[in-house]
């Protein structure tokens, strides 16, 4: 049963948040702490996709996305029990930067939670979108909480969207070289079919590159073309 059919079910089983946590200087080969809020009626450790999840008492709120407004700031609390998270975050720069993978799906599709000899219904490829938020400030620290602000990859300090510039009619890509690809006949700077592969040019326009292409394609091919034919000046 997919999970949008359980979803659709008058009784679902019960949804599960699963989180995974990686620092922001992690060697790319070490493995990130994962964990679950303890919720849903689920107060012990559990697998999925052959990991374990430590159940903690952390508490998360603010991850609704809308179209409307500013980006959401998740809240991500933790029990900081006789000041152990506290001693913790010394060593690590307060978590700041790193990598907060949310991942949700259905009781019903994990590895072993009450199941001694294992869950017949498993399937480690049901879940939702994957979100993925970084840690961005700490907000709160006393000797019974911590807490702490997210941000997505969209509300960064220092990122611009888009990250290359709207040109209507001029593809930004390399002529036969990464994201052009295109690997066909020789054509001048004129759209001319040519022999000679020192005349072999394009003009980066997006006539060009339909000429290019549909050579190859037989007029069907989608092209890779680096511009934005459908912006206008506004």
């Amino acid at each position: 049963m997919t999970i949008k059919a359980e979803q659709q079910k008058l009784a679902p089983t019960a949804l599960i948040e699963l989180y995974e946590v990686t620092l922001k200087e992690a060697p790319a080969n070490e493995e990130p702490f994962r964990f679950h809020t303890g919720t849903s009626g689920l107060n012990k450790n559990v697998i999925w996709r052959g990991n374990e999840y430590v159940a903690l008492p952390i508490e998360t709120e603010g991850f609704d996305i809308n179209t409307q407004g500013s980006l959401p700031r998740p809240k991500l609390r933790v029990a900081n029990v006789n000041g152990i998270f506290s001693a913790l975050l010394r060593e690590i720069d307060d978590l700041i930067g790193a990598t907060i993978t949310r991942r949700r799906t259905f009781v019903r599709y994990l590895d072993a939670v009450n199941f001694p000899e294992g869950n017949p219904s498993a399937d480690s490829t049901q879940e939702f979108p994957v979100d993925v938020w970084f840690v961005d400030k700490k907000t709160l620290e006393t000797r019974y909480l911590i807490e702490w602000e997210l941000a997505s990859a969209y509300d960064l300090q220092g990122v611009k969207l888009p990250r290359r510039q709207i040109i209507q009619n001029s593809c930004q890509w390399n002529y036969r070289d990464g994201n052009c690809n295109y690997q066909g006949s020789y054509f001048d700077k004129d759209n001319k079919p040519c022999l000679n592969k020192k005349d072999d040019t394009c003009p980066k326009t997006l006539k060009a590159c339909e000429i290019r292409w549909y050579s190859v394609g037989g007029g069907t091919a989608i092209l890779p073309f680096g511009g934005f034919p459908g912006a206008t000046r506004t």
